[in-house]
């Protein structure tokens, strides 16, 4: 099975919503294990109240994902790595610079390939967090695409 981790800052906002939101797009048996990580991310901290709140609307629990340290043996583990900035990715690529062809940004796939951040909502409104949220899920079936494409070359 291969693995993808979603990489923010602290792992309790758009880390957490984007393993929530792929989540409920794959069945169970893709073959890809999703998770989420932060680069400057405490252990076990819950995804922020208005990061639940936002998938809840859209029927999707993530009130028991915590947070996670990204270490160098979670990349080093990972097959593909998706980041919510470009400062996330240079973050991975100092630590792991061998990764650097499985480090992207979430916004980096398909054809527009605009390779654009997605803000931070931390302390913002829920409706900020919607707008995050919507950001996420607009950029994943182009994600999925790259991770089906991936599979079929193992």
């Amino acid at each position: 099975m291969k693995k993808l981790i979603f990489v923010c800052t602290g792992n309790t906002c758009r880390s957490p919503m984007a393993e929530g939101l792929l989540k409920a797009m794959l069945p169970d048996n893709c073959g890809w294990e999703i998770s989420s990580a932060g680069v400057c991310a405490a252990n076990g901290w819950p995804a922020s109240e208005h990061s639940v709140e936002a998938l809840r609307e859209k029927g999707i629990d993530i009130s028991n994902i915590s947070s996670q340290t990204l270490t160098p043996r979670l990349i080093a583990e990972a097959d593909l790595l998706v980041t919510m900035t470009e400062g996330h990715r240079q973050a991975i690529l100092a630590v792991a610079p061998e990764s650097e062809g499985k480090v992207f940004l979430l916004k980096s796939f398909g054809i527009a390939q605009c390779a654009a951040d997605i803000n931070d909502p931390v302390g913002g409104s829920l409706d900020l967090y919607r707008h995050v949220r919507d950001e996420i899920d607009a950029a994943l079936p182009d994600l999925i695409l790259y991770m089906m494409e991936a599979k079929g070359t193992e």
